[in-house]
Order: structure tokens, then sequence, then C-alpha cells
């Protein structure tokens, strides 16, 4: 796993060093020896991580460190904090400031690569989602012109820690804008979170009746808590066991006797990451949903089914099985927009809409075909059952007013009906018989069921 990795300090010794470390193990390292350089360094090159120093004159890394997660083409770009400075303190004070960690002079190497590994995998996947986000914005599905780490974050909390005092401890401290739940049995535990949704996990890895780390790759098995960060607790002297932690995918750690003012920070920074990422996922999934949904009805739009139906159509003959088709059209839409206005046609379309997916199986796809015109695609449906779902659905129709700004209205569907044989199979060969259906429909009064049939074919 590669990494570009940029090393800021105002010792030229000390930058030569890390630099011989990191390319070592073969990361390309990126170098600036003042916190200016260092600034124009991450808006050139954009590295996956920034080791910065923290005693530098001029400005210091914590005021670096404010300035990265003040931009937010830069806010997501992990940092830590290399320096001398080895009291409570100052870690905080660089927490606040936005660090991911810190790193104590003179630099042991095991950690380093441990915590570049960790963070460069979670730089890796916030740049994939940044880059589906930005292919929304391009597309036109979603904007967000203010998204960026956000400022005051509180979740939702699991404590997992079998000394109930230990857990009372940081549930009490972690209680204020949180919801903190603790669980004293590993076990059980790992069934909460299956059903649970959490916003950071917390566990002890020297919890006395099970093995912390197991527990932590466990977490990380699980879809549910997969990407769900992890803040281990335990001893200075576990040391290896926190390095293990950190490659099993835990995500920061806090040394036992805990400090409050440190585990609050390094809370908050786990929770501005994971609620940044909630918001990249829920800008995707709305860009997604965009993208193959009718935004006025909300059926699947025409390329949508047009793709699936291939698909589908496949699976029927290669599993000799009957895919069925209802292409359906509103009676005389026209005279509904003409006489009562686009914002009226809307609205029967919207409640057209209504009725079909209320009509239909969970395993049916309704999309809206284009216009008054509508496609269900049926798996391993028959004609006969096409044709009882497509006479409920017309009937449904006709049977009650549509209710609209211009008082209840009367309408109808036609709807044609077309399934797979061996010798039709194709998606476009059914959705043109289906059409040819439909057309027969409304030629012969409309408000009717028609299903193709060869022998009346044009």
């Amino acid at each position: 796993m590669s990494a570009r990795i940029l090393v800021v300090d105002d010792i030229k010794a000390n930058v030569k060093l890390l630099e011989a470390k990191l390319k070592a193990e073969y990361y390309e390292v990126l170098t600036a020896m003042d916190g200016e350089e260092a600034l124009k360094v991450i808006h050139e090159a954009s590295p996956d991580i920034v080791l910065l120093d923290v005693m530098m004159p001029g400005m210091d890394g914590f005021e670096v460190c404010r300035r990265i997660r003040a931009d937010k083409l830069t806010a997501h770009i992990p940092v830590v904090m290399v320096t001398a400075l080895d009291q409570t303190e100052d870690r905080v004070t660089g927490l606040e400031a936005g660090a991911d960690d810190f790193l104590t002079k003179p630099v042991n190497e095991t950690a380093l690569y441990a915590r570049v590994k960790s963070l460069v995998r979670l730089k890796m996947m916030t740049d994939e989602l940044m880059m589906r986000q930005s292919t929304g914005e391009k597309m036109g599905l979603v904007q967000d012109d203010n998204l960026g780490l956000p400022q005051d974050v509180a979740g939702r909390i699991l404590v997992i820690e079998d000394r109930q005092i230990a857990a009372q401890q940081i549930a009490h401290t972690l209680a204020g804008g949180n919801t903190v739940e603790v669980e004293l049995d590993p076990e059980e535990a790992l069934i909460r979170v299956r059903s649970d949704d959490f916003d950071l996990i917390i566990v002890s890895l020297d919890l006395q009746g099970a093995d912390g780390l197991r527990l932590c790759s466990q977490l990380r098995a699980i879809d549910t808590t997969r990407q769900t960060p992890i803040l281990a607790v335990s001893d200075d002297s576990e040391m290896k066991r926190l390095l293990r932690a950190l490659e099993l995918g835990v995500n920061d750690y806090v040394s036992r006797p805990v400090d409050q003012h440190e585990l609050n920070a390094r809370v908050k920074t786990l929770l501005k990451r994971k609620k940044y990422q909630d918001k990249l996922k829920e800008n995707i999934q709305l860009s997604f949903e965009m993208a193959i949904t009718d935004q006025l009805t909300g059926l699947y739009n025409r390329r949508y089914m047009q793709t699936h139906l291939d698909g589908l159509a496949t699976r029927a003959q290669r599993q000799s099985k009957c895919l069925s088709l209802l292409m359906m059209d509103m009676d005389h839409f026209k005279r509904v927009n003409d006489t009562h206005g686009h914002v009226v046609g809307d609205q029967v379309l919207m409640e057209f809409a209504r009725r079909l997916q209320r009509n239909v199986r969970g395993l049916d796809l309704a999309c809206r075909y284009g216009g008054e015109e509508f496609v269900v695609v049926m798996p391993e449906t028959d004609p006969d059952f096409a044709r009882v779902v497509a006479e409920r659905l017309r009937e449904d129709v006709a049977s009650q007013p549509f209710e609209t700004d211009a008082g209840p209205l009367d309408v109808t569907i036609s709807i044609g009906i077309a399934s797979s044989t061996e010798e039709t199979a194709q998606a476009e060969d059914l959705l043109k018989q289906a059409d040819e259906a439909l057309y027969r429909a409304k030629g012969e009064g409309r408000n009717r069921v028609e299903a193709w049939d060869q022998s009346k074919a044009a």
C-alpha cells in the first residue's frame, strides 16, 4: 500500500531521517521546511498524509494543522504531529487543532509504519467517496458547496469494557452531548452491533474475559461495523498490541490512565471524520437515486429499466423461465394538461405511480417509460398471472377518481402485455411486442388490457 507523504520540519536532519525511513518502505516522500511551504505543497501535490513538526519558527505546527482543516479542499488529509513534546496538554492542543495522532521524537519505526498504514486506508476510502461526490456534482445530480469536516459533532457511542468501573469512567467522560452505551459482555456486544447503529465503538484491548484484538477483528468482519470507527484503550506497556490493533483496522487509541481531555479530543476527531464520510455517502446515494429514478414519480427511469431488462431477459432465457412485461399508457392524458394545466397533470401522474406501486410485487420493476407511458417488468411471471395483475391495476385506476387541485378526475389506462418465449427472449423484442399490444388496446376502445398475439401482430 503506497502513498505520498509530506514531511514538514525546520531541521533538515530530521527531514532526511524520516524521508529515508519512509522511502525504505517504498512511500513517495515530499518535504517542506516551514509552515508556509507545507501549505503550498499540500495544495500543489495533494499528499495522502502530512507528518508535521510542532515547534517551527514563524507558523508552528498547530497553526498549519488548523489551516489544513479550515480549507475544504484539504480538510480530509490525515495529519500526524511529530514532536518532542510529550505532555498531555500538547496532545490535546494538537487534537483540537485537527491532528489525527502524535508521534514522539525519536520516532519509533514500528509505530510510524503502523500509523501511516492505518491513515492511508482512511485516506483512500475518503478519496474514493470524494471522487464519486465530484462525479455527481459534474453530472448535476447533487451539489453541496459547504461539504467539509463538521465542527460540532456528537454521536452514539458503544463502550465495550468488562470492568464496570473503567467502563463507567469512560461513559461519564463522554456523556456531554453524546449518547453513550456500555456493554460489559463482549459476546453480547457483537450481537448488538449487528442491529444497532453506532457512530463509534470504544474497545478495551485488555479485557479480562475475552481477547480484545480478536474482538476488534470481529467488528471489522461484520457488515454493520466494517466502516465504524474503533478507538482502542490499553496500557502504554501493551504497545505491540496497540500496533497490532492498528493493523487490524482500529482507527485510534488512548493509553491508560485515560486523560479525560485527550479522550474527548480523540473521540471528537473520529466523530468528525465519521460524520463527514456519512455525508459523502448520503450525497453519493442521492446522486445514484437521481440517476436511475424519475424525479416526479419516484419510479425507476427508462435508462435504468432498459439496462435491468437486458439482464433479466438473458437470465430468463438461460434458466428457461418466463419474463413478462406490462406497457401502459394513460388514456387521453393530453386533455388533462390542455384543460387543467401541467401542475394537475403532474398530480395525476404521481397518483398513478402510487397506485401502480401498490398493485405490483416487490420483485417487479415499475418505471416511467416517458411522458404518460409506464412499464412494469415482471420476472418469472407467466402471461396469465401478468394479465391478472394488469386487470387489477386497470380496475384500481378506473374505479376511483384521482384527487387533484382541479377536483376529482376520472382516469383510465390501457395496458399491453408481452411475455418471453424461446423464440422471443430479447429485451427489445418484449418491448416491441408490449408496445404493439398497447397500441391495439387503445385502438379497440381504451381502458382495456391486451396481450401480444402473433396472429394479430402488425
